[in-house]
C-alpha cells in the first residue's frame, strides 16, 4: 500500500519470512559450552582495565570467574548489583568502544573476550529462571517521584525501592521502558525483551508506575516536590533537531526517533512503510539504526550522510561496519541544503563542507541524491527543564545528579554527559544513593 503523496514510501516491500530473517537477533545467546570457552580466555587481570571502562564499574573478571565455575546465577548478581538493566546493556552497549576495547586481550591480540555475550549470558540464566535476586530494607517512610521509565529513571527507582523508599514513576507514554523499548533497533533486542526486563525490575517491589503522565502537562515540578520527600528527573529529549534545509517540512521527511518508535511497537514489519530510496542525516547510532533497518524493511538504496568526516562519527565504527555490510551507503562531508519535490520529497540536495579549523563551512558546491524519504537524526532536545539550572540545551547538574533545586535530581539522556543506556543506569544509580544519603541523613 502506497500513498498517493509519496508513491515511492510503501508496505510489504520483502516477504514475512525475509523481514523475520532480517531481523532476528543480531548476536545469537552463547550456550553453555560456547560461554564456558569464551570465559576461558580472559586473563582475570588484577588491575582488570575493563572494570574502568565500564560506566557502572561492574567487576566483570569477577563475574567472568563465576561463569567458569559453573555459577552464572551469581555472575549475573555480580552484574545486576551494579547494572540493574545488565540484560539489555549486555544487547546495546558498544562494548567495542567501552570493556572489550580495554581488554588486555584486545591489545595483545586484536580479539577481546566477548564480555557483552557473557554478560547476557549470565542475566539471560537468571532472568530466565523468574528470580529477582534482590529483597527490600524495610520501609523508610520517604516517598520519591521519578519521572520517566527510561534507562535512568528505572535504575533509580529500584535502588531506592531496595533501600525501602517508596517510588511512584510518572512516564508520558502507555509503556515503560524509555529508549529501551521505543528508541534501540530492533534486532538488538528482539523478543520483547525490553518490556520483559522492565516487568523483572519492577518485582523489587515499592514501586508504582503511572502512565501517560507527562511532566508540564499531566504533572508539575512544583506539584511533585510539595508531595514527595524528593525528586529525579530521568525525562529524556523529547524534541529533535530542524534540518535547517528548505523543504524539510515536504511529505516522506520524518523524524529518525519516530521511525525508530513506530517499528519497535509494530505487530507485524511487513506493514510498516519504507522508501525505495531513503537518505538518513546524521552520524549517531540513532541514524545508523534507522539506516540499517530501512535496508531490512527492503529499501533498494539508504545512505547517510554526515557533515563532517567519519572519524567525528558518534556511532562507533563497528556501527559504521555493521551498515556497510548491510548495504548501506555512510557519505561525509556533506550537509543539507533542500529537500526537493513537488509536495512530497523526490531529492535532496546536499553542499559539500570543508573545516578548516575554525569551524565547519559550506564549499558552494552541492549534488543531488534520489530521495522519497529523509530520515532526520541530528539530535534530540530538552523539551521541559521545571526552571532549573541548565547547561547549554541540557539540565545542569553536579555531583550524582544534584540539580540547582535541592529536592530534585536529574540524569540520564537530559542532563550532560553521553547519550548511551548504560551511562543513564550508572547516574540513575548513583543519583539514588545520594537521594537516599540525603533523606536518611
Amino acid at each position: 500500500m502506497t500513498s498517493p503523496l509519496t508513491p515511492g514510501i510503501a508496505a510489504g516491500r520483502l516477504s514475512a519470512d525475509e523481514v523475520a530473517r532480517n531481523f532476528s537477533d543480531l548476536h545469537a545467546p552463547l550456550d553453555a559450552h560456547e560461554a564456558l570457552v569464551a570465559a576461558d580466555r580472559c586473563y582475570f587481570c588484577h588491575d582488570a582495565p575493563c572494570i574502568t571502562a565500564c560506566p557502572t564499574d561492574i567487576d566483570i573478571p569477577l563475574f567472568i570467574r563465576q561463569i567458569m565455575t559453573g555459577t552464572p546465577e551469581a555472575a549475573a548478581r555480580t552484574i545486576l548489583e551494579q547494572n540493574i538493566l545488565g540484560g539489555m546493556c549486555a544487547r546495546v552497549c558498544p562494548t567495542e568502544t567501552l570493556c572489550e576495547e580495554a581488554c588486555v586481550r584486545e591489545a595483545a591480540e586484536g580479539k577481546p573476550v566477548e564480555i557483552g555475550r557473557l554478560q547476557r549470558f549470565a542475566t539471560d540464566r537468571l532472568m530466565d529462571k523468574g528470580e529477582h535476586p534482590f529483597t527490600r530494607a524495610a520501609s523508610t517512610g520517604k516517598r520519591v517521584a521519578v519521572v520517566g521509565a527510561g534507562p535512568a529513571g528505572l535504575a533509580c527507582a529500584h535502588r531506592l525501592a531496595m533501600h525501602g523508599h517508596d517510588v511512584v514513576i510518572y512516564e508520558a507514554r502507555a509503556k515503560p521502558g524509555g529508549l529501551n523499548e521505543f528508541g534501540i533497533a530492533a534486532y538488538k533486542s528482539t523478543d520483547d525483551f525490553a518490556a520483559r526486563e522492565v516487568d523483572w525490575l519492577l518485582q523489587i517491589g515499592g514501586i508504582t508506575v503511572e502512565y501517560d503522565r507527562a511532566l508540564g502537562d499531566a504533572i508539575t515540578l512544583d506539584a511533585l516536590k510539595a508531595e514527595f520527600d524528593a525528586v529525579f528527573l530521568g525525562v529524556g529529549l523529547g524534541g529533535v533537531n530542524a534540518l535547517g534545509a528548505s523543504g524539510e517540512n515536504r511529505d516522506g521527511v520524518a523524524d529518525a526517533v519516530a521511525f525508530i518508535a513506530d517499528l519497535r511497537q509494530a505487530t507485524d514489519l511487513t506493514t510498516l512503510p519504507v522508501g525505495r530510496d531513503v537518505v538518513v542525516i546524521g552520524g549517531g547510532m540513532t541514524a545508523v539504526d534507522a539506516a540499517v533497518q530501512s535496508k531490512l524493511l527492503g529499501a533498494e538504496n539508504v545512505t547517510i550522510v554526515y557533515r563532517r568526516g567519519r572519524d567525528r562519527m558518534s556511532a562507533s565504527r563497528y556501527e559504521q561496519d555493521l551498515a556497510a555490510a548491510k548495504g548501506v551507503r555512510i557519505l561525509c562531508n556533506l550537509q543539507p541544503v533542500a529537500v526537493h519535490g513537488n509536495g512530497a520529497a523526490t531529492e535532496i540536495e546536499l553542499e559539500y563542507t570543508a573545516d578548516s579549523g575554525t569551524g565547519l563551512r559550506g564549499t558552494g558546491e552541492t549534488i543531488r541524491l534520489k530521495a522519497d524519504q529523509v530520515f532526520k537524526a541530528i539530535g534530540q532536545t530538552l523539551t521541559v527543564d521545571g526552571g532549573l539550572r541548565l547547561e547549554g540545551r541540557k539540565i545542569a547538574v553536579t555531583g550524582a545528579g544534584r540539580t540547582s533545586d535541592p529536592k530534585v535530581w536529574a540524569g540520564g539522556d537530559c542532563t550532560p554527559g553521553e547519550d548511551l543506556t548504560v551511562v543513564a543506569v550508572a547516574e540513575g544509580r548513583d543519583a539514588a544513593e545520594d537521594i537516599h544519603k540525603t533523606l536518611t541523613s
